[in-house]
């Protein structure tokens, strides 16, 4: 089969690999039928990620259709249409107990991460019965491919860590495709404003059609200051992963606030507690879940919530690398989520 393949920061092929097969008896082998690419492995491709070895299948996302299933899998059989969960669990151990799917003792984010990905023609799911969900009939498979994983990590990591509460004043610092889910799914919770924060003016009109009620780029805490008489903004939500993004959320931060960290940092940044210490700030991490995937998923069947328009550009699986480079080049592609076929 051809999948993409890891060969050092920087490096990447399309290039053929052995099919996977069964290793274990809660596993089951997918034909991927569309995937995308994500923010996550475009840190990985710049070195960003060290526990990503030479030769490994990226990719953690997409739709399939089962192809084989071991022997304990019951939830599932050969045939069925299925979205992969960007997380694997077992269901079981103490932090699946939880709900803590992200530290599963023997799961995880490890698709394109620890074991082959989904940016192939087929991938191995370990714990098939917990880290795949049925895809219905006659819906846009397409939009179904951003629950993988930007969906619930937009909701999970910055809508629920930042507990936004109607009548808040939100900002979102970061218009990607995180940021932009982040957007969608805040608006469950009825805020008075969300402030759209980037530097790419197309991501904020962007922004502003998926409703977004203020736009900054230049100067953002200054403009925002201006926007909040002062005060700052009760939630502030870093969507990018450098310390400048997160630097802007230090400083806009109203007293008693939350700023809920949502990007993937390769590098350290600074935390300000000389300032924040006394002010009440609630500062959150986390890995995504995906604990919420299934009310999500039955938003998107409801028609509430349609990330289908988080799309931007469409390629055969075979022009993946075209793919990376028009994903790596997003302000001049104009590029948000890519489908791959």
């Amino acid at each position: 089969m051809k999948a993409l393949v890891y060969h050092g920061a920087g490096k990447r092929a399309w290039e053929e690999k052995p099919k996977p097969e069964i290793k274990n008896s809660t596993d089951a082998i997918i034909r991927i039928t569309k995937t995308t690419i994500c923010g996550t492995d475009l840190h990985i491709m710049k070195g960003d990620v060290p526990e990503v070895v030479d030769g490994l299948t990226l990719g953690h996302e997409g739709i399939g259709v089962i192809e084989e299933v071991g022997g304990s899998v019951s939830n599932f059989k050969v045939g069925d249409k299925v979205l992969i969960s960007c997380i694997t669990s077992c269901g079981i151990c103490d932090a699946c107990k939880k709900g803590m799917y992200s530290h599963c003792e023997t799961g995880g984010w490890i698709l394109g991460h620890l074991i082959d990905g989904t940016q192939a023609e087929y991938v191995r799911i370990p714990h098939a019965n917990n880290s795949l969900y049925h895809i219905p009939e006659n819906v846009d498979e397409e939009a179904i491919v951003m629950l993988s994983d930007i969906l619930p990590t937009g909701f999970e990591c910055g809508v629920l860590n930042g507990q936004i509460k109607p009548g808040d004043t939100v900002a979102i610092v970061g218009a990607g495709p995180i940021g932009l889910a982040t957007l969608l799914t805040a608006q469950f919770y009825s805020p008075a404003e969300i402030i759209m924060v980037d530097l790419d003016e197309n991501r904020l009109k962007v922004a502003k059609t998926f409703g977004a009620t203020k736009l900054v780029s230049n100067n953002a805490v200054e403009e925002i200051m201006k926007l909040t008489n002062s005060k700052g903004v009760d939630v502030a939500i870093e969507a990018v992963g450098i310390a400048a993004t997160f630097d802007i959320c230090q400083s806009i931060i109203a007293a008693g606030g939350h700023i809920a960290n949502v990007g993937v940092h390769g590098k350290s940044v600074e935390l300000h507690l000389e300032k924040l210490w006394s002010r009440n700030i609630t500062i959150t991490t986390r890995l995504v879940d995906t604990v919420t995937t299934p009310m999500l998923l039955k938003t998107v069947l409801s028609g509430k919530l349609n990330p289908g328009k988080l799309i931007t550009h469409r390629f055969a699986m075979n022009d993946i690398m075209k793919a990376y480079d028009t994903f790596g080049n997003a302000a001049n592609e104009k590029a948000i989520k890519v489908i791959l076929s």
